[in-house]
């Protein structure tokens, strides 16, 4: 009778698929995350994510920059010349943050000063110019929006993360309306208890303690990730050698029974 066996698949082995637009978006978010994978972007994430407030404004800011300028590199990539395309990439994204800049000075003041010099010093942020050079010079106009949409997201979900966890560790307590332009304000979490009163966390060690936490964990799972994609090799390496062991051994018994 035939032995039943369970097949090991072989890891290496992927579905060989066009990368839809989803799996475009979705890298930037988890898989390609601009700070807690490539650690683009953290002077911002150091220096304005000390409430969740400024944290998601500067996100906003930065999706708004990425994805526009994404979408004008797209357009005049084969318009530059190869000698002078960073500085022409440049000047594509001061334009957008010099959009921005006014925008928010006009219409979200306190946000504006709230984050002061980093507005302006979005034009250097490596993460802008790194997909503009990596992926918008390469890429459609769509496709680079869509690249630029996740790509900001991934960015300011991450700016979120540690802002919210600075500013409840800081202060107790969420608060919403202070800086953004909304017509309210609002405390979605206030706490008196000392644990949550460390002053440490307002300023930029506060921001170095918890991007070094957030990297640990993404770190962490990463590295089981990879363990357990070396455990099913490994699985699926062993199960080749006792097919190939038992093929030999089977074609041995065969060829014994042939010359008797």
């Amino acid at each position: 009778m035939a032995e039943n066996k369970k097949a090991v698949k072989n890891p290496n082995q992927k579905k060989k698929k066009k990368a839809t637009q989803f799996d475009n978006f979705f890298k930037g978010v988890v898989r390609e995350n601009p700070i807690f994978v490539f650690l683009l972007g953290l002077c911002p994430a150091l220096a304005v994510t000390n409430t969740l407030e400024t944290a998601l404004g500067m996100g906003i800011l930065v999706i708004f920059v990425l994805t526009a300028s994404n979408l004008v590199v797209s357009l005049i990539k084969n318009l530059i010349p190869d000698q002078i395309q960073i500085p022409a990439y440049i000047v594509v994204i001061a334009t957008f943050v010099t959009i921005v800049g006014l925008l928010t000075e006009a219409y979200a003041f306190e946000l504006h000063q709230a984050l002061g010099i980093f507005i302006p010093l979005i034009v250097v942020n490596c993460l802008i110019m790194g997909r503009a050079t990596a992926y918008a010079s390469k890429n459609g106009p769509f496709n680079s929006i869509i690249d630029g949409v996740g790509m900001g997201v991934g960015f300011m979900l991450a700016m979120m993360l540690i802002g919210v966890s600075r500013e409840i560790l800081a202060t107790g307590a969420i608060t919403f309306g202070r800086y953004l332009p909304l017509p309210f304000e609002v405390s979605l979490i206030d706490t008196d208890m000392y644990m949550f009163n460390m002053e440490v966390f307002v300023g930029p060690a506060g921001g170095f303690i918890m991007i070094g936490v957030f990297l640990a964990i993404f770190t962490a799972i990463g590295n089981y990730n990879k363990r357990k994609k070396a455990e099913a090799r490994q699985a699926w390496i062993e199960q080749k050698k006792k097919e190939a062991a038992e093929r030999k051994k089977r074609k041995a018994m065969e060829e014994a029974g042939d010359s008797a």
